[in-house]
């Protein structure tokens, strides 16, 4: 029911390596997420530590979720840095959903560093009880 894709992720991140790049991100970074589906509604869970809720924004557009947020750096200018391993700047991702997930109630929380995105299942596409009819008139519920 959820793609992933960002065929350039690692090519990416070797170049920042490359180029000594670590805290210049020319393109936005991309979060660890974990998904999985409970019920009638998948959840997603986005890692986003030390971040403002204020600085997090979350849209869809047709069956395209997208995640942003900004880390302001924290390290002032003119100060000798000895390790800048935390990433500041823009972080983005972006998940393909299924027809079968309901994008008009999507539900998203912030707790402890982690974004938590609650994706109904669309109604038309749950499993439903049809009514049979028999010959001898009597009724029988079957799961379709």
């Amino acid at each position: 029911m959820l793609m992933r894709t960002d065929p350039f992720r690692e090519l990416d991140q070797w170049t920042r390596q490359l180029f000594g790049q670590q805290g210049a991100w020319s393109r936005a970074t991309v979060m660890p997420i974990d998904a999985y589906r409970d019920g009638d509604q998948f959840i997603v869970h986005v890692d986003l530590p030390g971040l403002d809720p204020g600085s997090i924004d979350v849209g869809v557009e047709r069956n395209v979720l997208t995640v942003k947020a900004e880390r302001k750096p924290t390290i002032g200018e003119g100060v000798e840095v000895q390790v800048a391993e935390r990433p500041s700047g823009a972080f983005a991702r972006q998940l393909f959903l299924s027809e079968a997930l309901d994008t008009e109630h999507i539900q998203a929380s912030y707790d402890a560093g982690v974004l938590t995105l609650r994706i109904p299942v669309a109604e038309h596409t749950r499993p439903r009880k049809v009514e049979i009819s028999a010959g001898d008139g009597a009724n029988k519920q079957l799961t379709a």
